[in-house]
């Protein structure tokens, strides 16, 4: 982890999706390319996965920002960005019952909700601030590799969320 200097907000970047499933690795992509010498140093990357479940764990480690990269189906065109605040759990899109636990099939929306199930039990505070930024997939049939439009979206996905996490350091 880098060494954040005293009082700057902890920020996780996680890449999240499987990249067996095309578009799907859009997430785990995107953190690939995030160079850390561009970061600032209150900045940890990443690559989740589909390990949804330990991301949840890991947030209860105190970090003041996550953002979250990941498909986000919105019926835009595909390799379209999308920067979605998720802050609130008023915001986020309702889960109904437990929080599923299987680790293949962990949504941002389902770790959102296990998040804020362990921060109940254990009294833990979840990020103040939780950005997802997404990208409209294309295809998400079995396959490695990302569709043209959506690798095509990875370098400004990058630029977005080096601007996010720049812009989070000063609020």
């Amino acid at each position: 982890m880098n060494a954040p200097a005293p009082g700057t907000a902890r920020t996780l970047v996680a890449g999240v999706g499987n990249i067996f499933l095309g578009d799907d690795g859009f997430g785990v992509e995107t953190v690939r390319r995030l160079t850390p010498d561009r970061l600032p140093p209150h900045v940890d990357v990443a690559d989740v996965g589909i390990r949804g479940v330990h991301l949840a764990y890991q947030l209860l480690d105190g970090w003041d920002t996550l953002v979250l990269v990941d498909v986000t189906a919105r019926g835009g065109e595909p390799g379209t960005l999308y920067v979605i605040d998720a802050s609130e759990p008023a915001e986020r899109a309702a889960t109904t019952g437990t929080p599923p636990l299987d680790g293949h099939r962990m949504t941002p929306d389902a770790v959102l909700a296990l998040l804020d199930t362990l921060c109940a039990g254990t009294g833990a505070t979840p990020p103040r601030r939780i950005l997802l930024v997404g990208c409209e997939p294309a295809c998400l049939d079995e396959g490695i590799g990302l569709s043209p439009q959506v690798a095509a979206a990875v370098p400004e996905a990058v630029r977005t969320v080096t601007e996010l996490v720049r812009q989070e350091a000063v609020v």
